[in-house]
C-alpha cells in the first residue's frame, strides 16, 4: 500500500454530444505504482485518454476520486489542484506541442521560466539551463539544443516534449499516445527513451493504443467500454 503513488477509486466521465449523454468512464479503479511503467489499453474511444487526463487533474470527473499520496486532488481548491498538478505531473501528448519560434533548449526551459518571476528565473537561470541541458543528453538530443523544431524529426521532437516534461522533476510522468504520430522505428526509438527514464525510478503512465508498446510496460490495464477488463 506504501508504495502506491496515484489512487483513482469509482471514476465516472461522462460528455454530452448535443443532447446525447456519452458514458466514457463507468466506475474506473486504478492504482500507479511508485517506479513503474503502467500502460493503459484498449480500442479508439474506449476512454483511455480521458483517463489519463482526470489522473493528471487537467479533467473533472463526474464522480469518484483521485489521490496523490492519499490527498483527493478533486477536493482541493482549483488553485491549490493546479499546484499540485505542476509540480507532480509531466504531460506528454501525441502532438509535441512545442513552440516553433523556440529552440530545443528553450522550449525545455519554458516551464521553469512560466514558473517564476522575472528577478527569480535571472537568479536560477544557470542552474535551469544546467538541468535541461542534461535531460536533453539523456534523451539523445544534445547535439541538437540549438535547433528549432522545424529542423527536428518527429521523433527528435517527442524526445523534446519528454525533456520538457521532465523538467520540473515531476513524480509521474503520464504520456497519451506518444508514438502514435510516430512510424515504427521512431515510435521504437521514443519507447527506449521512456523504459531509460524508468529504469532510472520515473514513474510512467502510458496510454497506447500499439500492443507491442504495450508489451514494453511492466502492467497493462486495458479498458473496455469504460470499465477496466479484469
Amino acid at each position: 500500500m506504501s508504495n502506491v503513488l496515484l489512487r483513482a477509486q469509482d471514476v465516472h466521465k461522462t460528455y454530452l454530444l448535443g443532447k446525447v449523454p456519452l458514458r466514457v468512464l463507468r466506475g474506473v479503479n486504478v492504482d500507479v505504482r511508485a517506479g513503474e511503467l503502467l500502460a493503459v489499453t484498449g480500442a479508439s474511444g474506449c476512454g483511455k485518454s480521458t483517463l489519463l487526463h482526470i489522473l493528471g487533474a487537467l479533467d473533472l470527473p463526474d464522480k469518484g476520486s483521485v489521490r496523490y499520496d492519499g490527498q483527493d486532488v478533486f477536493r482541493m481548491s482549483a488553485a491549490r489542484r493546479d499546484g499540485v498538478r505542476n509540480r507532480e505531473v509531466g504531460f506528454v501528448f501525441q502532438f509535441y506541442h512545442l513552440l516553433p519560434e523556440l529552440n530545443v533548449l528553450e522550449n525545455v526551459l519554458m516551464p521553469q521560466m512560466v514558473g517564476m518571476g522575472v528577478f527569480a528565473w535571472s537568479g536560477r537561470r544557470r542552474d535551469a539551463r544546467a538541468r535541461a541541458e542534461d535531460i536533453l543528453t539523456r534523451v539523445g538530443l544534445s547535439e541538437r539544443i540549438f535547433h528549432r523544431p522545424n529542423e527536428l524529426s518527429g521523433g527528435e521532437r517527442q524526445r523534446v516534449a519528454i525533456a520538457r516534461a521532465m523538467m520540473n522533476e515531476p513524480r509521474f510522468l503520464l504520456a497519451d499516445e506518444p508514438t502514435g504520430n510516430l512510424d515504427a522505428k521512431m515510435g521504437q526509438g521514443i519507447l527506449e527513451c521512456l523504459r531509460s527514464l524508468n529504469e532510472n525510478g520515473q514513474t510512467i503512465v502510458l496510454v497506447t493504443h500499439d500492443p507491442n508498446i504495450a508489451a514494453a510496460a511492466d502492467r497493462r490495464i486495458q479498458l473496455v467500454d469504460g470499465r477496466i477488463e479484469a
